[in-house]
């Protein structure tokens, strides 16, 4: 993990590289989203962004999250749920959580649905696509996302706000931009057949979020150049 004084300093880079590429590629700054991926790093380092400005954070396991969750409470923090989503898990993710990224089955959006508490805002949710069509990676496949968005838009207590993606790890800009501008037309097909008004790109990491932004990511997932390289998985995991 970063020594907890980076923290700040790697924030403060990774705001500055997101103006500049945004301006670079005529995107308005404001327009994109930080999400700090705090998943297997502690509170303390948190509570450190917190300080220094930061709002959204990402967590992948429910158990190591909820802690954090209960253990911050007395702070305004905006939490995202980035991980595989299993059934069982569904109610503290739709109580404990603003948004979430990884939705790809049906049965999970329904069940997100009906234990929203219909009193809390609307739990806003991206649906995860497999956009490399990798047989190793969670995610929709592109061609199955219709009928699924068919399916969720009339869910209540569910604010649909777009699609999530996390292409093979391509070594060249050039293929990078080209995994997110699918996801982006894909987007932009689905709200204009469907009469749909997905806002939200969540996509781009660490080693490829100037691709990201340059084809108009609304949300990238930052952790290891804020936190430093993540610790190990909680022992539920291993």
């Amino acid at each position: 993990m970063a020594l907890i004084e980076k923290i700040p300093e790697n924030l403060m880079r990774i705001q500055e590289q997101i103006r500049a590429w945004a301006t670079k590629y005529a995107r308005r700054p404001e327009d994109i989203q930080l999400l700090a991926v705090s998943k297997t790093h502690p509170a303390s380092a948190i509570l450190a962004a917190h300080q220094a400005g930061q709002r959204a954070f990402g967590e992948s396991y429910l158990q190591e999250a909820l802690e954090k969750i209960q253990s911050l409470a007395n702070y305004e923090l905006e939490w995202h749920y980035i991980g595989r989503i299993q059934s069982n898990k569904t109610r503290d993710i739709a109580g404990f959580f603003s948004w979430v990224h990884s939705v790809d089955r049906l049965k999970i959006a329904e069940r997100l649905s009906q234990q929203r508490d219909p009193a809390a805002p609307p739990l806003n949710i991206c649906l995860e696509i497999n956009i490399s069509r990798q047989d190793s990676k969670a995610g929709i496949d592109p061609d199955d996302t219709r009928a699924l968005l068919e399916s969720i838009r009339a869910l209540p207590n569910l604010q649909l706000r777009g699609l999530m993606a996390l292409p093979a790890p391509y070594p060249d800009f050039a293929s990078q931009r080209q995994a997110f501008g699918q996801l982006r037309e894909l987007r932009d097909q689905l709200n204009q057949e469907l009469g749909l008004q997905m806002d939200t790109l969540s996509m781009g990491m660490s080693n490829d979020m100037e691709a990201a932004i340059a084809e108009g990511a609304t949300i990238v997932r930052i952790g290891t150049a804020i936190f430093g390289q993540r610790q190990q998985k909680p022992a539920e995991l291993q």
